[in-house]
């Protein structure tokens, strides 16, 4: 009877639009409690293999979500396809509210990167889950495992595929609403659960999804879990995200591979010839020289501008954190994010190491990509690429060459141009839901999040906005060292039992 009485007073005290602190620490103290269950938990969601190439899964992840879900007590479950294709499983749920005028959808993704475990740290496995006291480079050493009613440290690391990338992202959107359940606190919102299993691919199958699907996904804003907090550990609140689109180069050279003694100084080395197409398409201050590349990026407002300049300084300390002396351009590294981009993803031609031989090759192969911010159009943007390399005197093809245009032409590059590509995505500062979420994340440590007009990374949100017409806002939780996309991914404890403080603060934000 006292329990019951106790948990009345809860509901009636947190009950409105009104969430204030002391609800925060209610919900904290309840993760410090679950610490370890939580972390059981976790681990065997990281355990399930989540990469493209693994049709049964990622069934596998979805399946297991689902499950999931419904344990926490999340009703509305399903699992959600397009007909007549193999995409993923989009996981969806939702809750009803009574009262509630507004709906808030959560998005995170549960697929992730290839794998290559050879790559990872001796001892470590993508889908072997481990825990170490810290970063594995500094020399932390492995944990146990902890049972029931034990605490972990905080800043200890779980290893693994999807740790933070982005796994921790759809376990800490469930859990907010279990913890808001558990304790009987009700939300001022309507929620409804988006979890993709293809966003690493592109989400090529996202825009016919969302039409088939609008109007199960009406809402006033899209909530994306996805990315790290900025580098000083501090909270941000994100309004885009760029674009993304790739070309691959492929220079050819003589059609067999030539003795460099013998024909060297005289037949035009494909290696070199890419190296300086490439080397021609950005300047020594990191400037891409392209004609073009820049005209069409629309301007930042000035309150774009006041919270870049409120963005506290990291660049010394990634300096000495990368090992690095310079940068490619001077100033703030969110004020470079805030521009389009040219990058080397990667370049092949023939052996090096045990494998170097002296040869001519016969093709050089550079993989490029371009990130993209609002005003950019990707297939624009790809033509500026294509239209430079004929600039410097390159007949390019789609295809292999014919033998007639290998006679004709000195110099060959193949384009192929990605067709998967998306523009980039930016919401207003001035958006409503901005300044309440905002206000929201302020109460898990009493400190505002940064607001960052745009960050670094991808993803194609432009498609919420042109399908649903509803804008999105991107809010991270994992550390910015977390290697994203790279072996030995990583999650720290602390960003992931926050994460599930900040994701309940948000589904019971202030009108």
């Amino acid at each position: 009877m006292k329990n019951n009485i106790k948990i009345l007073v809860i509901s009636l005290f947190f009950t409105g639009t009104v969430f204030a602190q002391n609800g925060q620490a209610l919900i904290k103290k309840s993760i410090n409690e679950q610490q370890s269950n939580l972390v059981e938990e976790f681990r065997t969601f990281l355990s399930i293999p989540n990469v493209a190439v693994n049709p049964k899964g990622l069934q596998d992840n979805a399946n297991w979500i689902k499950n999931y879900m419904q344990s926490k007590g999340i009703e509305e479950v399903s699992l959600l396809t397009l007909p007549n294709s193999s995409m993923p499983p989009v996981v969806y749920g939702e809750v009803k509210v009574p009262g509630a005028t507004e709906t808030v959808i959560f998005y995170a993704h549960y697929d992730g990167q290839p794998v290559d475990s050879s790559k990872w740290f001796p001892g470590l496995h993508p889908f072997k889950p481990a825990l170490y006291s810290g970063s594995y480079e500094n020399g932390a050493t492995v944990l146990p495992w902890l049972s029931a009613g034990n605490n972990y440290d905080v800043n200890a690391r779980i290893y693994a595929r999807g740790a933070s990338d982005d796994k921790a992202g759809v376990m800490a959107i469930i859990n907010a609403y279990a913890q808001l359940k558990a304790l009987n606190i009700k939300p001022t919102v309507n929620i409804k659960f988006f979890f993709e299993g293809e966003e690493e691919a592109g989400s090529p199958n996202l825009e016919a999804f969302l039409e088939l699907y609008k109007n199960k996904l009406a809402s006033n804003i899209w909530v994306i879990c996805d990315g790290p907090v900025h580098q000083s550990g501090k909270k941000q609140l994100v309004m885009g995200v760029r674009g993304d689109t790739h070309l691959e180069l492929t220079v050819f050279g003589p059609k067999r591979p030539l003795h460099s003694g013998h024909y060297g100084n005289w037949v035009l080395n494909p290696a070199m010839e890419l190296v300086r197409l490439l080397a021609s398409m950005k300047n020594e201050k990191g400037e891409v020289t392209i004609k073009g590349f820049y005209d069409d990026v629309i301007a930042l407002s000035t309150a774009e501008k006041q919270a870049l300049a409120n963005i506290p300084s990291v660049e010394d300390q990634l300096k000495k954190e990368l090992g690095i002396n310079a940068t490619e351009r001077t100033g703030a590294l969110n004020d470079a994010l805030q521009l389009p981009s040219l990058n080397i993803n990667g370049i092949q031609s023939a052996g090096v190491g045990k494998y170097s031989a002296n040869v001519i090759p016969t093709k050089a192969i550079a993989s490029v990509d371009m990130r993209l911010v609002v005003g950019n159009d990707w297939q624009r943007q790809q033509q500026k690429v294509i239209d430079h390399i004929k600039a410097q005197g390159f007949f390019v093809t789609d295809k292999e060459p014919t033998d007639e245009e290998r006679k004709l032409n000195a110099k060959i590059c193949m384009v192929v141009q990605d067709k998967k590509s998306y523009n980039a995505q930016k919401t207003s500062l001035d958006n409503l839901y901005v300044r309440r979420i905002s206000k929201a994340i302020s109460l898990v440590d009493n400190e505002q999040p940064l607001l960052l007009p745009t960050l670094g990374g991808s993803l194609p949100l432009f498609v919420f906005e042109k399908v649903l017409k509803t804008s999105p806002v991107t809010v991270p939780i994992a550390n910015h060292d977390n290697n994203q996309h790279a072996e030995n991914e990583n999650i720290k404890l602390k960003n992931f039992f926050e994460g599930i403080q900040v994701f309940s603060a948000i589904m019971t934000m202030e009108k």
